[in-house]
């Protein structure tokens, strides 16, 4: 039986918070900042194989088992969800940050 092909499809709010992980970061080392996009970007990628594996994303006001997330660099969280052949990132979460306090 052949693998399902997924198609990754990056929402414009996660790319506005890759962008802002990245320019937050290179404040500090811009090397550190290169490193962190090409990991964040790399982990997005590798979602085209086997998307289901990673947990259900559990957050309040979020219908349970409707996004999955991926732990990339050791403290930022993809957020995702699966839609058929197609696997939308539609956040990348600090997980350093309470989100619950966070404006919507």
């Amino acid at each position: 039986m052949a693998e399902q092909k997924y198609i990754i499809k990056v929402a414009p709010p996660a790319y506005d918070d890759l962008n802002k992980h990245f320019y937050f970061l290179a404040k500090v080392s811009k090397d550190a900042a290169i490193r962190l996009k090409n990991t964040l970007l790399s982990d997005i990628r590798s979602l085209t194989e086997m998307p289901d594996r990673n947990p259900p994303y559990e957050h309040r006001g979020v219908a349970h088992g409707r996004y999955k997330y991926k732990l990339s660099a050791k403290r930022y969280r993809i957020v995702y969800q699966i839609d058929g052949n197609i696997i939308r990132v539609n956040g990348i979460e600090d997980c350093r940050q309470d989100w619950d306090s966070r404006p919507r």
